[in-house]
């Protein structure tokens, strides 16, 4: 039985009289309705500024790395409710696997971006800072601090669960709660998914709101400190762009477009090839999954044209093989599109291709398995041949967002490239190659104009993850057609809702300002050595200064023989002398050891592993009679509010280490990370 969808606004849900019907595309009976209650968009923006923020900035970024992963357990743990929903929208349970659990997938990415990668505080340290002045009494450097307005997230096609997470985690780690406003054909998936975070208690009053049919006149209450995140067609992401409030107040705008991605079959694959195999595989997945409803499908299939023939008849047997209909119906392989008003235009579009190029198979409703299926939103899988494409600009313009793929054919490696390049700006595209010379030629000029390249042989196959597939921690979006924008990357969809400030001061206003040591402070000494104190006691600029070591010739002989690392700067004399140092030199590496010796506290304490190095250089060369010292400081703490088995909190401390020889150069430099426990 259908019912009538809410938004949630301003901590209620809002929304009883019911409004426009959303069909299943399955057998096209109602699902749900949208509501008839005008959203009051300025209330939204107030709740979301005066309510929603203050909550989440209660949090510092690891506190809300931990509720993503929360929130991504808890909607995995209730995951088959979605399944059920997800079904009405014609998508097969792998379909629906890309979507719900690639978006709980997300969450989890972003959990670890947010553990991994960023303070225990609500402001980052972009540093390095730098000396402004001869003798490090000014100096700058860049934070990034929250922005302290609204992510407005907007979507336009069919991805109801992941196309809200994966901008969800990056907004909500950054601390930016968010109105999100999916399509609305399928906003019942939505609208489900947002009901489940918001009843699992992880997400904070304000911090997420669910804006179900139109977005009105939400855009007119945003201001400089707010962003909009907008993902579907180019047409109307040149519409937002240009919207009056947006360009008054230079409103951060990002936008992932459609586009005609490409695949590009290289010229020495040929049929008795596995790439060739592979590159059927590819363009038949990327036509069916999701009934090729994805922004990342393959358009075009730009192909040698002596393998014309054989790609469309390998594409053409593939095809045959695909089951439309109901995905409820065992073996069925492909499902509807998202909507009927997605089948005409599917219809349209694929009617103005055939202007261009010839029909290879399907290019009409499909008949669909399923009792009822007469009244659903199938479409067959359709493959258009063009064998002139750097003369027909169409097959390069017009997207059916459905299944549906041009062939192309080209006369030379350069050729495709061109043609490639003619879809003025794409998400993604494919080469498939066995010869790293032809990646090599290839790629970096199809960079130009695609946020993401694929390259595809049998080594990579065994683990590729495909061509459709965005993946959190490397860059979604594309130049031109594609937008012009860039979502996911890991850590950068994170900036992206962050604000870059540069800041001057002297090195202990730095310090103090970033919560991490700016070389030139001065330095803290308790009286303790430092690695006695807690990680709950130590503070930013807790400093040991050690004594000195004299580096003998038996220190070289002693770590050569130990390492194994006879190198002649450290053994040959003459060849020594003519060298740039003019003489034999310490091992880097035994300048560390050396260095550690010094400032090691060798009884059981607080610290409980040293798990690594950080910005390592060997500035100076120590030569044999050189006396070292070591300044050991505490650089920065992270709070993961973690416990080990016994109930022990730990912390992560950096420390700076300072190698500087009798003359008071510095010839080593470089961060140690170490586990240190709390206090019981």
């Amino acid at each position: 039985m259908s019912h009538t969808l809410q938004s949630h606004i301003a901590g209620r849900w809002l929304g009883i009289q019911p409004a426009t019907a959303l069909r299943s595309a399955i057998n096209g009976h109602t699902v749900a309705l949208t509501h008839a209650e005008a959203i009051d968009f300025a209330e939204a923006v107030h709740h979301a500024r005066t309510v929603g923020l203050p909550h989440l900035l209660k949090l510092d970024f690891q506190q809300r790395a931990d509720r993503l992963k929360a929130m991504a357990r808890f909607l995995n743990d209730h995951k088959e409710q979605l399944y059920a929903v997800s079904a009405h929208t014609g998508a097969t349970r792998a379909d629906s696997w890309i979507d719900i659990e690639g978006g709980s997938g997300t969450l989890f990415a972003y959990a670890g971006v947010g553990a991994n990668e960023l303070p225990s505080g609500n402001l980052v340290h972009e540093g390095p800072a730098l000396p402004l002045g001869k003798t490090n009494q000014f100096a700058g450097t860049h934070i990034l601090v929250p922005r302290g307005g609204v992510a407005v997230h907007i979507n336009a096609f069919n991805f109801p669960v992941w196309g809200l997470l994966e901008k969800f985690a990056p907004s909500f780690l950054a601390g930016m709660p968010c109105i999100a406003k999916p399509a609305t054909a399928t906003s019942y998936l939505t609208e489900a998914a947002v009901r489940l975070l918001l009843s699992s208690g992880l997400v904070p009053d304000g911090a997420l709101q669910l804006v179900i049919g139109s977005a009105g006149d939400l855009l007119d209450h945003l201001n400089g400190q707010d962003v909009v995140t907008f993902t579907g067609s180019a047409d109307t992401a040149a519409l937002l762009r240009v919207h009056p409030n947006i360009v008054r107040r230079s409103i951060p705008f990002n936008a992932e477009a459609d586009s005609l991605n490409c695949a590009i079959l290289a010229p020495e694959c040929t049929p008795d090839t596995p790439e060739f195999d592979l590159f059927i595989q590819e363009v038949a997945r990327e036509m069916t999954v999701k009934a090729g409803q994805k922004c990342t499908a393959i358009r075009r299939a730009i192909v040698p044209r002596a393998q014309l023939d054989a790609v469309a008849q390998a594409l053409r047997a593939r095809l045959a093989k695909v089951v439309v209909g109901d995905p409820a119906v065992a073996g069925v392989t492909m499902g509807a599109l998202a909507s009927h008003a997605q089948l005409a235009d599917v219809n349209a579009r694929v009617a103005r291709l055939r202007h261009s190029a010839e029909l290879v198979c399907g290019g009409e409703a499909a008949v669909a398995v399923g009792a009822g299926t007469a009244q659903g939103a199938f479409f067959a899988p359709t493959l258009l041949l063009c064998n002139d494409p750097l003369r027909n600009q169409a097959v390069h313009d017009i997207e059916a967002f459905g299944p549906v793929s041009t062939l192309m054919a080209y006369d030379g490696i350069d050729d495709a490239i061109t043609l490639a390049a003619m879809g003025q700006g794409s998400l993604v595209a494919s080469l498939v190659t066995r010869d790293a010379r032809v990646a090599a030629h290839a790629i970096p000029q199809l960079a130009m104009l695609h946020g993401r390249l694929h390259i595809l042989d049998a080594q990579a196959a065994a683990e590729s993850t495909g061509h459709g597939a965005p993946l959190p921690l490397l860059k979604h979006g594309g130049p031109g057609r594609a937008g012009g924008g860039e979502e996911l990357g890991g850590l950068r969809a994170v900036i992206h809702y962050l604000q870059r400030t540069a800041v001057q001061g002297s090195p202990a206003m730095l310090t103090a300002v970033t919560g991490e040591f700016v070389r030139g402070t001065p330095p803290i000494d308790t009286g303790v050595h430092p690695f006695r104190r807690h990680f709950d006691d130590l503070q930013i600029g807790e400093s040991l200064l050690t004594h000195r070591r004299t580096v003998g010739e038996a220190d070289l002989v002693n770590f050569g023989g130990i390492s194994g690392d006879y190198f002649y700067m450290h053994f040959d004399d003459e060849a020594a002398k003519a060298s740039p140092f003019g003489a034999r030199i310490a091992h880097g590496y035994f300048v560390l050891s050396a260095a550690a010796g010094l400032f090691v506290s060798p009884a059981p304490g607080p610290v409980l592993a040293n798990y690594g190095l950080d910005t390592l250089r060997f500035v100076k060369p120590v030569l044999i009679g050189d006396t070292i010292c070591a300044r050991l400081t505490c650089k920065r703490k992270i709070d993961k509010n973690r416990r080990d088995a016994k109930g022990q909190g730990q912390g992560v401390v950096a420390w700076d280490v300072e190698v500087r020889n009798q003359r008071a150069e510095l010839v080593a430099s470089y961060d140690i990370l170490t586990l240190v426990a709390k206090r019981s």
